[in-house]
């Protein structure tokens, strides 16, 4: 049976999933970052997968989602996509300082995922901390500062906005930038996957980074799964692949 409780960490709304009768052990530690306009509620089969596996696992809302969605829909924050990323960067250490303290962390064996957005958030997490022990990438993008520009260019009305700002905004994404410095993977277990027909994240530029880097030594235990003609949507199957690589990675 799979606990679930509702919590809030320095005023950040989490889901927290374990297995019952390991409530008050110390357990390996994995985070998994839901979609952009999705909630912690809607990775529920996620974090209920890695937590059957013997994992303390943290779903955690981003900025604008979920419980912090104060007004509207999280849709009318687009202008703000990267920011609500940067926030879930610098409060990932807040995060995994309250689990640190309050349950431990078996042997430090930390685990970080996530989806569309979140896997985007997964690449970023990677690039800036070297405490994480594995990630799992599902359908995001390892170069934010290209697939920025790319989103800029798709949003009605960026043509009316100082392009000097927008370059801005753009090069403030570098140091969290997979893609600019891959060598920070540093032989740690990362998986990704991506379905060819994905409209909203591009299949080829995340595929293309894995042929990039898969020769180098920094990289010797990234792998990579393609589903050929899947969208963007994380099926069962690929959700049960991702939950079954942390059992690898963190056993």
């Amino acid at each position: 049976m799979i606990t679930i409780t509702s919590k809030e960490i320095k005023k950040i709304p989490v889901l927290e999933l374990v297995q019952s009768d390991k409530k008050e052990d110390v357990l390996p530690l994995v985070f998994f970052y839901h979609g952009w306009t999705g909630c912690k509620e809607k990775v529920l089969t996620q974090g209920y997968e890695i937590a059957k596996r013997g994992f303390r696992v943290v779903l955690p809302d981003a900025l604008y989602h979920g419980d912090r969605l104060v007004s509207g829909k999280a849709s009318e924050h687009k202008l703000e996509f990267w920011k609500i990323i940067v926030n879930s960067i610098k409060e990932f250490p807040d995060l995994l300082a309250y689990y640190r303290e309050n349950f431990g962390i078996k042997d430090e064996k930390v685990g970080v995922s996530g989806l569309s957005m979140g896997g985007i958030t997964t690449c970023a997490l990677l690039r800036t901390y070297p405490q994480i022990t594995a990630g799992v990438c599902l359908m995001g993008s390892p170069a934010p500062c290209s697939f920025a520009r790319q989103l800029l260019h798709a949003i009605p009305g960026m043509e009316d906005i100082d392009p000097n700002y927008v370059e801005e905004q753009v090069k403030a994404l570098e140091v969290v930038d997979l893609s600019l410095n891959p060598q920070k993977i540093a032989s740690r277990p990362v998986h990704f996957w991506h379905g060819t027909a994905d409209e909203m994240v591009p299949y080829q530029p995340t595929k293309a980074f894995f042929d990039q880097i898969k020769n180098h030594s920094y990289a010797e235990n990234v792998t990579f799964t393609t589903t050929q003609g899947a969208a963007h949507k994380v099926s069962y199957e690929t959700t049960v692949e991702m939950a079954d690589k942390f059992a690898d990675y963190l056993a």
